[in-house]
């Protein structure tokens, strides 16, 4: 990106309306907890009670995205949130939050509704949530380029964010192939799925080079951003993830020999962004064992943690059930088995910081309206209700900034 000055967006004063209290980082939240759902009904290997237990967490995520949702919209932030350069990126995750939550309504939601009401509630929060997803695709790079300025060590893993919806829309859309009408509507939705995975992979793969340039050649992340590095292991893992599902279904749809290339390519291109995957989560894994010795502090990045586990989950137990082998098998096992102990450890420290939060502003009246998550950041006036310091020219590395702040973070370190 270019690293040429260029003013950011004006902050609010001390003078201005009160800072919103979510940020559309949160959303991830739901996203975490819709895959630990979702993944469980993936799994080669089933467990008795799982699928009772996945269908609960299901239930607490689309609770939590209907809460979430009416705080954000009442906030009317979007535009504040758009303007900043760190908290647009965070844009891609109610999309996700949508298509998971829908994903779960079909996979374990026909349990308690029945399948023509979870068929109902997919197709409207798939809907949803891909053109919101493909609005945040092509919003959010073309505001990075006319609006946002950023310099050489800016690249950080949120920049996925916005490009990744696309391809979880294309692995959740492969749900819904049998369910549509036969002839061109089925063929429509498919070619679509794939152009969406081809478009949210591409642009995954060029993100990551950035990424990838900023960690050799500048500090390596501390703080509360270590965590968005693992976002890079999500977005190859639902790149597999969308193979194999859009394989699956092709066979209703396409001749012979096209269907038959799908479930070629979705195991060899599946084993080749696997590998790649496993590469890049053993870097997410030391440069996070890293940051903890030294002091990991609470974010709402950490449940950058916990999507791309699921999507480990998910892209193993496909391969494994398209290969037979016991080692996927295997990996997919233990990679459950992680995310559902992540979750569970994120989940316990989201649920303290909330009623932190919810004592202090409850004990502190309405002087101050309180952020909902601790900023990492030595000086956090932007969060705290102080006067905001005066933008800068550009934006550099995101690494003293939290990424995921409930306002949107003013400009560099």
């Amino acid at each position: 990106m270019k690293s040429s000055p260029r003013a950011c967006p004006s902050t609010p004063t001390a003078n201005s309306a009160p800072r919103p209290t979510l940020a559309p980082s949160w959303f991830a939240a739901v996203m975490g907890t819709g895959i630990v759902a979702n993944a469980a009904v993936t799994l080669p290997w089933s467990f008795p009670g799982l699928q009772t237990a996945a269908v609960v967490v299901w239930l607490g995520a689309a609770l939590l995205l209907v809460l979430l949702a009416l705080v954000y919209l009442r906030q009317r932030a979007l535009r504040l949130h758009a303007g900043d350069p760190v908290s647009a990126q965070f844009l891609g995750a109610p999309p996700m939050a949508l298509l998971m939550v829908g994903a779960g309504a079909l996979l374990l939601g026909h349990r308690l509704i029945g399948l023509r009401a979870a068929l109902d509630v997919d197709w409207a929060l798939w809907s949803l949530g891909t053109l919101l997803g493909l609005v945040t695709a092509g919003t959010v790079p073309y505001l990075m380029v006319t609006r946002h300025s950023f310099t050489p060590d800016a690249a950080f893993g949120g920049w996925l964010m916005p490009v990744v919806p696309p391809m979880v829309s294309a692995a959740t859309g492969a749900l819904l192939v049998p369910h549509t009408p036969a002839g061109q509507p089925r063929l429509a939705l498919l070619l679509g799925c794939y152009a969406m995975l081809g478009l949210g992979l591409i642009t995954s793969l060029l993100v990551l080079a950035m990424i990838y340039s900023r960690l050799v050649h500048h500090d390596a992340p501390t703080g509360a951003v270590v965590p968005t590095v693992w976002i890079g292991v999500g977005a190859l893992g639902q790149s597999v993830t969308a193979l194999g599902a859009l394989a699956e279904v092709a066979p209703s749809v396409l001749a012979g020999p096209y269907a038959r290339g799908t479930a070629v390519f979705a195991l060899l291109c599946g084993i080749v962004l696997w590998g790649f995957a496993m590469l890049w989560l053993a870097l997410a894994t030391g440069l996070t064992v890293r940051t903890v010795r030294t002091g990991l502090p609470f974010a709402a990045t950490w449940w950058a943690f916990i999507f791309p586990v699921g999507a480990c989950v998910t892209a193993t137990g496909t391969l494994a059930l398209r290969t037979g082998s016991s080692p996927f098998v295997w990996t997919a096992v233990l990679f459950y088995a992680v995310l559902v102990t992540a979750w569970v450890v994120v989940a316990g420290h989201s649920l303290r910081h909330v009623a932190r939060h919810m004592s202090r502003w409850s004990g502190g009246g309405n002087a101050r309206r309180p952020s909902v998550e601790p900023d990492p950041r030595p000086d956090a006036r932007a969060e705290t209700g102080a006067p905001s310091a005066p933008p800068r020219t550009a934006v550099r590395s995101p690494e003293p900034v939290s990424p995921s702040s409930t306002g949107p973070a003013t400009s560099s370190a």
